[in-house]
């Protein structure tokens, strides 16, 4: 029976474009799982969208003299345009400025204060004289009490990934002015999250398939004590607080964002008909939610989140929380600061999406940081796409194509090699099923890639090339195995490489997508029939020269701030 699977995926905040570390840390992951889960036929509903409100966009707004919304704005057209040239299959990706998603997060919150999970208090704020305004937490900057990071921001420290209060920081400064804030008190509301202290460590008992770095991180800051958070600011931006007396008062960003995943599957719901379908993915106990996040935000979504939803109550829990650690850049961490980083719509001027989507799932940062480098982004290309896997495509069809009619040869018994072959592409299939089950997708595409490896060893040893004179049916027996292999390749790169997987299953001859194959595969004739009449072969990848090493790299210098 089919699964009913959230693929939820963080928000990104519209102040400024996507670079490669937001695509390695959330998206082209998300992206791989749920396209295994839609090829194997399981119910998946993919939704996220813009951050709207949080302070990166009043801040930038602040920079260029506009307003928060024209900046939004522009930066959700660019998230789209990225998503659709990237192939990343959003079923919704949507902003937290809608309509519907107020009156989301107005339903939550009034049911968590109606229940006494919301409450009022003081707060001590910083105060800028300058600016004479109350200063957001992301206004603030200044030294982690942790890590000495001295660009640590008022909510967050992005190096060591403890959350903060602006009062936590040593020599404490306004973004804007430079000036030291003053502390003053400003009244607030508060999410008790201290009453959700036990059911919480309970609740992540057990959690085997979580990531250990993500199961860690959660129990040790539970286990060093929870603290009530503030879930209002001082700011005019954003979603209105519905009661009384806090009008010149917004629902902080970090409440409401995470509310966006629920807001967003209500919304896909509506927009398809079926405005109850959302229940499937939140209500069924069976449904199973996956968030994917960046490892700064692993709090927000293994503690916070589900605290609200266990206040609120009747809604799915976390089913799992497979973060990503950070991704770097020539050993060095992206900065937007100081523009060092590689701007995914830049690069999707100049390249292709499928090395990109490749080479980070090759190099996906899930148990620890990694680099992406020009040289190895080349090289991965050319040796591993175009060498490996898209040499062994090519040579068969084009060597089948030209000497069997252009269509798949008929086949003998198979020989022991040949068996062989077969079963080492049957095994390849399964675990790379497995991997993709337990979100381990660099470890999922390298087997893949070892079977394309497997493949060339298997052409190579029986040259049917050399056996087409002297025994025209052995060669084709040769090439029957070889193109099965590559059919059952076509699907397992399915989640990683969309289009070539397209254009591969069209040369194989088959009609339709390969979503309409599904999943399965089988060394049969019945899964690749003898006589099935091939399209004409064409490289499925391009190889890079070396020149584009020394411009990327000249342009990175170039832009460097």
């Amino acid at each position: 029976m089919p699964a009913n699977i959230l693929v939820a995926v963080a928000w990104p905040y519209a102040n400024g474009p996507l670079h490669l570390g937001h695509l390695a840390g959330c998206y082209l992951p998300a992206d791989i799982f749920a396209r295994y889960h839609r090829l194997k036929g399981d119910n998946v509903l993919m939704v996220s969208g813009s951050d709207q409100h949080g302070t990166p966009i009043t801040l930038r707004a602040d920079r260029e003299g506009t307003s928060p919304e024209v900046v939004s704005q522009r930066y959700h057209a660019d998230f789209l345009r990225c998503w659709d040239q990237m192939g990343i299959s959003f079923d919704l990706f949507t902003r937290t400025g809608t309509d519907n998603h107020r009156e989301v997060v107005h339903e939550i919150f009034t049911s968590l204060y109606n229940q006494g999970f919301i409450y009022s208090d003081v707060m001590n704020l910083p105060f800028c004289p300058e600016c004479k305004r109350y200063l957001p937490d992301r206004y603030v900057e200044g030294t982690c009490p942790h890590c000495g990071n001295t660009k640590a921001r008022g909510d967050q420290c992005d190096n060591c990934g403890r959350t903060l209060n602006p009062e936590d920081l040593q020599d404490a400064r306004c973004q804007i002015s430079g000036t030291t804030p003053r502390f003053q008190d400003s009244e607030h509301l508060f999410l008790k999250l201290t009453a959700f202290q036990d059911s919480l460590l309970q609740w992540i008992t057990g959690k085997d398939q979580w990531r250990p770095n993500v199961l860690n991180f959660t129990r040790r800051y539970l286990e060093e004590g929870l603290k009530d958070r503030a879930i209002t600011r001082d700011v005019s931006w954003g979603i209105p607080v519905p009661l009384e007396g806090y009008d010149d008062k917004r629902i902080y960003v970090w409440f409401e964002a995470v509310i966006g995943y629920l807001s967003a599957a209500k919304e896909w719901a509506t927009s398809q008909g079926r405005p109850d379908a959302w229940s499937d993915y939140w209500e069924d106990p069976d449904a199973r939610s996956y968030y994917f996040i960046g490892k700064d935000n692993i709090p927000f979504h293994s503690i916070i989140w589900p605290a609200m939803l266990m206040g609120f109550g009747g809604l799915n829990l976390p089913y799992d929380v497979p973060a990503n650690e950070f991704l770097s850049l020539e050993g060095q961490q992206f900065s937007t600061s100081r523009n060092w980083a590689v701007w995914l719509p830049d690069y999707l001027e100049r390249f292709s999406p499928e090395p990109l989507r490749y080479y980070l799932a090759a190099n996906m940062p899930e148990s620890g940081d990694s680099d992406f480098s020009w040289s190895e982004y080349v090289r991965r290309n050319n040796d591993e796409l175009v060498a490996t896997y898209g040499n062994l495509a090519h040579r068969v069809l084009t060597l089948t194509y030209r000497n069997f009619d252009g269509k798949v040869p008929s086949h003998d018994t198979l020989d022991e090699p040949s068996s062989r072959m077969l079963a080492q592409a049957a095994s390849a299939h399964q675990g790379v099923s497995l991997s993709l089950e337990g979100c381990r997708f660099r470890a999922a595409i390298q087997q893949a890639m070892g079977l394309a490896q497997e493949a060339n060893r298997y052409l190579d040893s029986r040259a049917p090339w050399k056996s087409l004179k002297s025994d025209p049916s052995e060669a084709g027996t040769t090439l029957w195995v070889a193109l099965s292999v590559i059919n059952c390749l076509k699907t397992l790169m399915y989640p990683f490489l969309p289009s070539s997987s397209e254009e591969l299953h069209r040369m194989l001859g088959f009609t339709g997508g390969v979503a309409q194959g599904g999943w399965e595969w089988e060394g049969t004739k019945e899964s690749l029939p003898p006589g099935q009449a091939l399209n004409e072969p064409k490289p499925l990848f391009v190889k890079l020269e070396d020149s584009v090493l020394e411009q990327e790299s000249e342009r990175l210098q170039a832009n460097l701030v």
